[in-house]
């Protein structure tokens, strides 16, 4: 998990590895090496820093592993997780099944 301070040290209260990254540039370097090193299957990252990353995160999108999955912060919770999960299941069946209106 990568992320501010306050947004991911619950994740280490359950067993997950915690990186704590409050800048963009920080956090791109750590997620840089996380996808080199090829530990993680998930990557968990705050909404601000998924925002700040998202041209280096797209370079990413067509590796099968790791999957890179954005949480809201506790200062920031725009709704990028929710539109990212719309429009991966929209690609995977080919329709809007989950906010159809």
């Amino acid at each position: 998990v990568i992320g501010d301070r306050d947004s991911v040290l619950g994740f280490r209260a359950v067993g997950f590895d915690v990186h704590f990254a409050e800048e963009p540039q920080d956090a791109g370097i750590l997620l840089k090496k996380l996808v080199r090193d090829g530990k993680y299957a998930i990557i968990y990252i705050t909404e601000p820093l998924f925002t700040a990353l998202s041209e280096l995160i797209e370079t990413y999108r067509d590796l099968t592993l790791p999957a890179i999955i954005v949480i809201p912060s506790v200062s920031e919770n725009s709704g990028v997780g929710i539109r990212r999960i719309q429009n991966s299941v929209e690609r995977a069946v080919g329709a809007d099944i989950l906010f159809k209106e």
